[in-house]
This record gives structure tokens, C-alpha cells and sequence, in this order.
């Protein structure tokens, strides 16, 4: 249904912008028609073969922006991958009481939001050979129990030696320790509020005593963990924030959620043999997902009077890059632009357009449509 509903936008678009096109060619040969006025002018304008015509109003319904183009500070940037995790602090893991055979919670899966305490899955031994070790370390304690309460009143009575009492209490108090009244229940519980992010056991598994069966993480902080290759680790020194850029064009500015630089590891400890990891924490509360793997645009050193562009502003065809230049309010010319670094919101223009020119920041899809919609004859005019 999406794809439908975007080529059905597409499909419209083209059809307003073949109309504006045959509307303005049909005005401009009906006012070619007419003879100049008593002065001898024709109001009119000429368009150029490479200029693209849209008219204002067809711009404003289809919401392309302009700009000035100005110079400004810049932040030089680092591109690398990286990848979100919880951060250690925030994670719980869910443990089994006993041994046994483990049977998860109704409606228990990766991404569950839990309370603190409520039950994640529920083990036991019964029915397994060797049988249910808790129950029988329940028995013992309960046997200790009474042959302690047998004796201490005969302690204070002379009827029973000091040894013997302390024999008694030495036996319940092993037994005691055996007993894992969690273990007796089979409830393995939540440790604290947060997301499910990993399930280690499948339903019916046997676990052993104090074997993970969940992850619970509270995601009140997050961490970011970007790779730098080794060759450009001359850059960490300068690194200061970092924006995640995700497959949807979704960005996410670190410094907007509380995030700061914790610290980057030598290459030599590295896990990924070729690059050094750099560690940033953030607030849970970015829309961010643990787990997941983004780009990452390591933020360095600001540079003054660098001319720049939103990401959006640009187009690709065969490999180069351009930019939309509004040439008045109908015209728009297509130009070749070198670019330098991206920030992941906006990039670097090293050369093709200059201060003081309105270049489209939004929309250039429309414009560019526009152009692969009509090529405007030479010596077009649009007469008014």
C-alpha cells in the first residue's frame, strides 16, 4: 500500500507539473500571437534551453524551499559505523531459582516492557530424574527445625549437653542454607522495570541453578559505540559529539539527549581487529532503538565561513552531484557541485555555487521532475 500511495504522489505530481508546462507554453504562443503594443515592446522574459520553468504556485503546492546561500561555522565530521547498546548499568538478568524445566510467562518476549518483580517464567523439577533437590533440602530443614525446638528447652532443664544443642543448631542452619525458598516457588522475576531485549531459553529447556534465562534493561541510558579505523585514529582527539543517521533518513544528535564522550579504547584492546571503539552515553529518551546498528558522524573541529547545504538540497545522476539554483521566479538551473564533509544534517559545498545565490533546499525531487518533465524550446518566452 505504500509503494501504491508513492507512486500515486508521484503520478500527480508529474501530471501538475505537465500541466503547468503545457499551460505556460500555451499562454506564451498566445501572447506571440498578439502584435507589441503602441511602443513597440513585447512584455515578456526569455528562458534559456537549460533553465527549468515552475511556476511559483506550482513550487509553493509542491513545497519546494529556497535559501540564501551564505557562509557560516561548520563542524568537520567523521563518517563511521557504530552500533546502540544498553548501557551495563541498566541491565538486569533474569536468573533460575533452581534446576528444572522452565516454562516462560504468557506474552514474555523480546521488547515486553516488565515491572520490577513481575514473573518472567516459572521452573521446576518435578517429573525430571534425580528429582526436585529443593524439596528434599525443604524436608531437611523441616526436620532440623523440630529436633532444634526439641532441645532447647531440655538445654535450659540440664536434660541435654551444650554439644548436643549445638549440634542441633549446626544442622539447622545447614539445612536452612540449603533451601532456596525463591527456589521452592520456581518464579524466576524481573529484577527491575525495562524491556525484554533477550530471551537465552526456549520454552520447556532445562536450566541449572543461577542460569540466565532473560535480559531486562531499563534503557534510562544508552551507549553508542562507534568504530574508527585504526588509520584515521588521528581524529579522537578532536571528536566532541556524534550524530547517528539511521536507513530511514532519520538523524539523531546526541548532543540533544544529554549524550557525551565516555571514552575510546586502544586499537591493541579492540574486539574489531583494525579499529579503535569510542564510547558515547545518551538519554534513553532519544528515539533510538538498543541493538540496532547506525551510521555515525563523529563530530571534530569547527571550521569559520564554510558554505553549506541541507542533506536534502541535493541530487545524484552518473555519479555527480547537484544542487537547484533559482534564477528568478520561474526559473531554476541545475549545477555541478563538489562536496566536502557531512555532518549527517548538512554538507559541505567546496566549490559550484557562491554566497548571495537561493539555491532549493527542499523539494528538489519536484524540481528535478519538473526538469525531467519538460525541456523548455529554445528562444521560450513567457509573455505577461
Amino acid at each position: 500500500m505504500r509503494s501504491y500511495n508513492h507512486r500515486m504522489k508521484y503520478f500527480f505530481v508529474a501530471s501538475i507539473l505537465a500541466l503547468s508546462m503545457t499551460a505556460c507554453h500555451s499562454h506564451s504562443e498566445s501572447e506571440h500571437t498578439e502584435e507589441a503594443d503602441e511602443h513597440g515592446h513585447e512584455h515578456g522574459h526569455e528562458h534559456g534551453a537549460d533553465e527549468i520553468i515552475l511556476e511559483p504556485d506550482d513550487a509553493e503546492r509542491l513545497g519546494v524551499m529556497v535559501d540564501t546561500v551564505r557562509t557560516a561555522p561548520f563542524t568537520e565530521t567523521l563518517k563511521v559505523s557504530g552500533e546502540i547498546l544498553p548501557s551495563s548499568t541498566d541491565r538486569g538478568v533474569v536468573s533460575a531459582p533452581t534446576s528444572g524445566i522452565v516454562k516462560l510467562a504468557a506474552g514474555i518476549n523480546p521488547g515486553s516492557q516488565v515491572s520490577a518483580g513481575q514473573s518472567i517464567a516459572t521452573v521446576t523439577a518435578r517429573n525430571i530424574s534425580g528429582g526436585d533437590a529443593n524439596q528434599a533440602a525443604k524436608v531437611a530443614l523441616d526436620n532440623a527445625k523440630r529436633e532444634l525446638d526439641r532441645v532447647t528447652p531440655l538445654l535450659a532443664d540440664g536434660l541435654v549437653t551444650r554439644k548436643e544443642y549445638n549440634e542441633a543448631l549446626s544442622a539447622y542452619e545447614s539445612a536452612k542454607a540449603a533451601y532456596s525458598p525463591a527456589a521452592a516457588s520456581g518464579v524466576a522475576s524481573a529484577p527491575r522495570a525495562g524491556v525484554i531485549t533477550s530471551i537465552n531459553v526456549g520454552d520447556g529447556e532445562y536450566v541449572e541453578t543461577g542460569q540466565i534465562i532473560a535480559t531486562v534493561a531499563a534503557n534510562s541510558t544508552l551507549t553508542l559505540r562507534a568504530l574508527v579505523p585504526s588509520a584515521q585514529a588521528g581524529f579522537l582527539p578532536r571528536v566532541s559529539g556524534a550524530v547517528m543517521s539511521f536507513h530511514n533518513g532519520n538523524t539523531v544528535d546526541i548532543t540533544d539527549y544529554s549524550g557525551r564522550l565516555l571514552s575510546s579504547a586502544p586499537a591493541s584492546a579492540s574486539e574489531t581487529p583494525g579499529y579503535v571503539p569510542v564510547y558515547f552515553s545518551f538519554s534513553g529518551t532519544a528515539p533510538v532503538i538498543p541493538g540496532n546498528a547506525t551510521e555515525v558522524y563523529l563530530k571534530g573541529a569547527e571550521r569559520a565561513d564554510i558554505i553549506s547545504l541541507p542533506v536534502e538540497a541535493l541530487v545524484e545522476q552518473m555519479g555527480q552531484k547537484f544542487v537547484f539554483i533559482r534564477e528568478g521566479e520561474h526559473a531554476y538551473e541545475k549545477r555541478p557541485v563538489s562536496i566536502g564533509n557531512s555532518d549527517g544534517k548538512r554538507v559541505e559545498i567546496k566549490s559550484g555555487i557562491e554566497p548571495g545565490e537561493i539555491a532549493v533546499i527542499k523539494g528538489s525531487t519536484f524540481v528535478r521532475l519538473a526538469e525531467q518533465a519538460t525541456v523548455a524550446p529554445e528562444g521560450h518566452s513567457h509573455n505577461h
